[in-house]
């Protein structure tokens, strides 16, 4: 991306989205990057880890002169930030832009706020458009940020109907830095698609496990046999609590209406069994696996895929040493580790977790070169 003149980016907010985004637009020429956080301990993570130009606790300064001001914040303190940003002096042109998975809420917030202002105002020419990157992963924080998150990723703008086509054809191309493919939507679109692909599964992950939650009251054998591919299939009925509170909340109208769908889909199944249909059964099961096998397998989504793999560890001494150190010399990194309970038949296993399916795919190839045996999730 080319600029006649420097490039002011401000992301609030510098986690992992804020973080990877500004570690995608970092040293690229004409372009500094500015991270803004109200805590000083913050502000030395962002320098320390090298994500940001400048780290700085002043709003006004954060936002002075800024080309793009990226929220990467909470759904929940969307509203409140954007009415903090409206109150100062505003760049002409500047570009705001959000990345929370709901943008129906802060698409109206965004233009009530505007219409608020006196039409002679200069923040009346500075534009907001909805973004949702639909990238993530298992780990959280400014430490866990990467250049690469959304390589390959869908990046959602919503504009809206009185959006300058510059103004979102300067987003376009800036968000080309992160490599991601960049689709445009409207709001509602946006809240239907993501509200049955993410927020939908979501709840029902956590239901489910609270369900089984309470049968384990009773019986321990729920929990223990639950160790395999139930907690792989919930996986993400462990996050967190207060950003999902936020999020479900500001897409309630669509997710009621998809939980009257689904309890029609549950409730075919039981009438399936009530009647010993079989042929019925089959049918689902074979609709849902044609439709599955027709979603692409690379592409990156808000449900992170998990890279594991489990290897049966030898009782050989330094054997951990040998694995580590192993991926080192080929330059594999190795997200998480974790050395799991010994079964009857090996000394014990080692769960492996990685960056990308192509770092697992060689790793794999190297532990099985050596000998060991080797288990992909």
């Amino acid at each position: 991306m080319e600029h006649s003149a420097p490039v002011k980016i401000t992301i609030f907010g510098v986690g992992l989205i804020g973080g990877s985004l500004a570690l995608c637009f970092k040293g690229k020429p004409g372009v500094t990057v500015v991270g803004h956080s109200p805590r000083a301990s913050s502000l030395e993570k962002y320098l320390d880890y090298n994500v940001v130009d400048v780290a700085t606790s002043s709003f006004s300064e954060a936002v002075r002169d800024a080309d793009f001001i990226f929220l990467c914040v909470p759904v929940g303190n969307l509203d409140q930030y954007l009415n903090e940003i409206y109150k100062h002096p505003l760049k002409r042109g500047c570009i705001v832009t959000d990345v929370g998975s709901t943008k129906q809420s802060v698409m109206e917030c965004a233009a009530q706020i505007a219409n608020q202002l006196p039409f002679d105002h200069d923040n009346r020419f500075v534009h907001f458009i909805g973004g949702h990157p639909m990238a993530g992963s298992e780990r959280s924080g400014v430490e866990a940020s990467t250049s690469d998150l959304f390589e390959n990723a869908f990046y959602v703008l919503t504009p809206s109907s009185d959006t300058p086509l510059e103004s979102y054809t300067r987003l376009e191309r800036l968000l080309h830095m992160t490599k991601a493919n960049v689709v445009k939507m409207d709001a509602r679109s946006h809240d239907e698609i993501v509200g049955a692909i993410s927020h939908l599964p979501h709840m029902i992950a956590v239901a489910l496990v609270n369900q089984i939650s309470r049968y384990n009251e009773g019986n321990d054998y729920y929990k223990t046999l639950a160790a395999g591919g139930f907690r792989d299939i919930t996986r993400i009925a462990s996050a967190e609590p207060f950003i999902w509170r936020d999020i479900l909340l500001n897409n309630k109208d669509i997710l009621l209406r998809l939980l009257e769908d689904w309890g029609r889909e549950i409730g075919t199944f039981k009438n399936m069994l009530q009647t010993d249909d079989g042929e019925a059964i089959v049918d689902a099961f074979s609709r849902s696996g044609l439709f599955r096998s027709q979603i692409p397998e690379k592409r990156k989504g808000m449900i992170f895929s998990a890279y594991e793999i489990y290897v049966d560890v030898p009782d050989n001494p330094g054997i951990l040493g040998q694995i580590t150190t192993l991926h080192g010399e080929h330059q594999i990194n190795i997200r998480n580790i974790q050395i799991m309970e010994t079964r009857t038949d090996v000394p014990g296993v080692l769960r492996l977790s990685y960056r990308n399916e192509q770092e697992m795919d060689k790793a794999v190839k190297l532990l099985r070169k050596q000998g060991l045996s080797v288990f992909i999730r």
